[in-house]
């Protein structure tokens, strides 16, 4: 099938992503790509094509199981209950702006929360772990702005506070999301920190990436063997895995780790964020009033995230390599095209559970040293302030040097209340407001960014609000930043 790639286009000057080398942007591959024929694959029948309304897997909900999503934030539409989602930090460069902080202006998190943990009575949309617990870590911005260090600040985050909630401890990591670089993989900073999660008793899911099979590697950090790498089969508008293949645009590789397990990850029917980004360019994905398609492996990333909290519901003392293994061998053999010849299985929850128990060996893989350079990490991909790039050992918030952060982030003490290795980046504790059942404070940023002549003591905002469920654009006054905004994205 011939795939449509579309760029998301934004009218407005707010942050977003550039790349130096005038390259398609990629600091975050939220962006979703998709076929526009594909006809729609409602959420209920997602839950029949991975095997999780039948059988044992029937009376799961992900109840106890808490899931970070770090992506572009939630917004408080129909169907996503104040109950279910947590707002973390806010650490993207909307965090500060008051009338932005935490909220969805892209679109992009909030489709991805409905696949997880939404209940929208009016349609019947129900995600497919509703009684799990979600936090969400804002990172990145209407139009795709975030460095690799604010991911990895976010994941840092998440660790050393992944048991905050008693009831609801945070068990599962989603990103759906990968870096434009192409580090080596003993000394990349960005798998240092999600192999510490791993190390922690968090499973990590990551995207494989959406540029295509031919592609040769998976983005970063799928491409770390110790985490959950997945990626996209195509439904082709049935129930029945007989007619799943492996997606055109999911990324393969020719060395190093291969996808892990395919998820159902075109036109995956979840909930609209009315008048973000994707909601505004792409009005024919729309489904009714209050329902969006959306295609990719950040897709299928959610589909794995959530069934993986359905797994350790049942099994609650499982490690990450125990839930890795039995979802990866507990999957649906799929016989045509690419998947049969490669031997990549579908998710099957009722198959993970039929293998839960079984003996999994410790992982041996060789970890990384975390010591390489963000540089390297970033890739092709830079964030821009005034037509600067941010580049070098540089965080959004100032000098970094990995060999320092890397035992810091090991032993958990990179953060310390809302100060990540030394920058103020958030408030110290749970004393934020908005509109989930709990919310981490926000702090301004003070410290001296990447020129010595850029601070960010004083953004000024006009003209952007959110009123009610609307997302109104304007401008941004007081600074500007270039981009050609997030590559390989479309939504219909």
């Amino acid at each position: 099938m011939a795939m449509v790639t579309m760029p998301a286009v934004l009218s407005v000057a707010v942050p977003t992503v550039a790349s130096a080398a005038d390259q398609p942007a990629r600091a975050v591959a939220w962006a979703s790509t998709t076929n526009s024929a594909s006809p729609a694959t409602s959420l209920s029948a997602v839950r029949s094509i991975i095997g999780a309304d039948t059988g044992a897997a029937a009376a799961l909900t992900g109840k106890g199981i808490g899931i970070a999503l770090i992506d572009t934030g939630v917004a408080p539409v129909p169907g996503l209950p104040a109950s279910s989602v947590v707002n973390g930090p806010d650490l993207s460069f909307e965090s500060q702006a008051p009338g932005l902080r935490y909220l969805d202006t892209y679109g992009h998190g909030t489709h991805l929360a409905g696949i997880i943990v939404g209940d929208d009575k009016d349609t019947g949309t129900r995600g497919i772990a509703p009684g799990a617990k979600l936090t969400s870590i804002k990172v990145g911005t209407a139009s795709g702005a975030v460095d690799v260090s604010q991911m990895i600040a976010a994941i840092d985050w998440t660790v050393k506070h992944r048991n905050d909630d008693s009831t609801h401890p945070i068990r599962v990591i989603n990103l759906s999301y990968g870096s434009g670089g192409n580090p080596p993989n003993w000394s990349d900073p960005l798998q240092f920190a999600v192999e510490k999660a791993w190390q922690s008793g968090i499973v990590v899911v990551a995207a494989a990436g959406n540029d295509g099979n031919a592609v040769g590697k998976l983005t970063n950090p799928a491409a770390d063997e110790w985490i959950l790498a997945v990626g996209a089969a195509a439904t082709n508008g049935t129930v029945t895995t007989t007619d799943d293949t492996l997606t055109a645009f999911t990324n393969l590789s020719t060395a190093g780790n291969q996808v892990d397990l395919l998820a159902p990850g075109t036109s995956i029917t979840s909930l609209r964020d009315p008048g973000s980004n994707i909601d505004n360019s792409y009005p024919d994905a729309r489904v009714g009033t209050s329902l969006f398609k959306g295609s990719g492996t950040s897709q299928a990333t959610a589909i794995v995230s959530a069934a993986a909290a359905l797994l350790l519901q049942a099994k609650p003392g499982a490690s990450p390599e125990q839930v890795k293994d039995w979802l990866i061998k507990g999957g649906t053999f799929l016989p045509n095209g690419k998947a049969a010849t490669m031997g990549l299985l579908e998710l099957n929850v009722n198959g993970a559970l039929g293998r839960a128990g079984t003996t999994v060996a410790k992982a041996t893989w060789n970890p990384s040293s975390g010591t390489g350079t963000l540089e390297a990490a970033r890739g092709s991909s830079h964030v821009m302030l005034d037509n600067l790039a941010l580049n070098g050992e540089r965080t959004v918030w100032g000098p970094m040097i990995t060999a320092q952060w890397a035992p810091k982030s090991a032993s958990q003490t990179a953060w310390s209340g809302g100060t990540w290795m030394g920058f103020r980046i958030t408030g110290d504790d749970w004393t934020g407001t908005s509109w989930a059942s709990k919310t981490w404070a926000a702090a301004t940023w003070t410290s001296v960014a990447w020129s010595t002549n850029k601070t960010w003591t004083d953004p000024a905002w006009s003209g952007r609000t959110w009123s009610g469920r609307t997302w109104s654009t304007g401008a941004w006054t007081g600074r500007t930043w270039s981009s050609d905004e997030w590559s390989a994205a479309s939504w219909r």
